[in-house]
């Protein structure tokens, strides 16, 4: 008898730990608990995206540099304090990460309404759709349910955040990684069709004279960005795409046809390996684009979440008191 009740003890709570694990998002999760969520972050959303068109860039980029890192879990909106050290201060994020204020306000808004309900990391995930929308992008189902984490990781931000340098394998290896195809690392890239890069990711490109980049696009992005490094000119901003900027379209891709790709790690999706037929195709076909960078999103968004009794949901995103 004292075996089997053993026996029966342990059955059930592994049963409980792999329900606890493999929770399941929903798209539904705070209908209930907290039914204007969704329709409050949105108006925030449109709000800031109606002011700067640039911010719906910098939400998509939040919400993809968070889910890279101990996956979708709000860990890249922690600030440094006596037990963080911030994924802020990473190279692939350290002066460039931005929109976090809007995020803030949205979680603020939402707390006023039901407070200690949702979580930064579900705000992070619904803003980048609704920034999406607010710019003509697509949209695409949220699910929800995501927990914040306790804590974050600069390391881990310092190795799976992509660098502009990096080559087509390390792209290729890195969002395989996180469980994402090589269409899918197209597809997101397609993103850049909005926002805006700083002159010190781009200077290399625009003045090493290679047979990558078109030479007018070169020289036109000269006249804003120096030859010469100093923090002033490597702050100075440029239109990831110089057609449609602040448009979500498929321009990115005819870009890149067109050697006219700002980052490095942008034109190395088209430099004759195996992604140039995946531009070939969202370049002629901007439905296809739009859907697949939805699906994209999708899939990115669950990422590792923390679910269930993990993590916690933080008052204030960029804190844990």
């Amino acid at each position: 008898m004292g075996l089997r009740r053993n026996y029966e003890f342990w059955a059930v709570a592994l049963v409980l730990i792999l329900s606890t694990c493999t929770a399941q998002l929903s798209s539904t999760f705070y209908d209930s608990t907290c039914p204007n969520a969704l329709s409050t972050i949105r108006t925030s959303i449109r709000t800031a995206v109606s002011k700067e068109r640039r911010m719906a860039a910098s939400l998509i980029r939040l919400h993809f540099h968070d889910c890279f890192v101990q996956g979708c879990d709000a860990s890249l909106l922690l600030e440094d304090s006596d037990s963080i050290v911030s994924e802020k201060s990473a190279l692939q994020n350290s002066g460039s990460i931005r929109g976090e204020n809007v995020i803030e306000d949205a979680k603020a808004k939402v707390e006023s309404i039901c407070p200690g309900v949702v979580s930064c990391a579900d705000i992070l995930a619904v803003a980048a759709r609704d920034a999406s929308v607010a710019v003509g992008g697509p949209s695409w189902t949220v699910t929800l349910g995501r927990r914040d984490s306790t804590t974050a990781s600069k390391s881990e931000a310092e190795t799976d955040l992509p660098l502009f340098t990096a080559t087509l394998q390390q792209l290729i290896a890195l969002f395989d990684r996180k469980g994402l195809t090589a269409r899918d690392m197209v597809a997101l890239s397609g993103s850049h069709t909005i926002g805006q890069a700083q002159c010190g990711f781009f200077r290399a490109r625009i003045y090493n004279n290679q047979s990558d980049i078109d030479a007018n696009f070169a020289r036109t992005r000269q006249r804003r960005c120096p030859s010469t490094a100093s923090s002033q000119a490597d702050s100075t901003l440029a239109p990831l795409d110089l057609v449609t900027p602040n448009s979500f379209d498929n321009n990115y891709f005819r870009n890149l046809i067109q050697k006219k790709g700002l980052l490095a790690s942008d034109q190395i999706l088209f430099s004759g390996d195996s992604t140039d037929s995946i531009v070939n195709e969202y370049s002629k076909s901007p439905s296809t684009f739009s859907s697949d960078f939805a699906s994209a999103m999708i899939k990115m968004g669950d990422i590792q979440p923390l679910t269930g009794s993990a993590g916690v949901i933080r008052k204030i995103c960029s804190s844990l008191s």
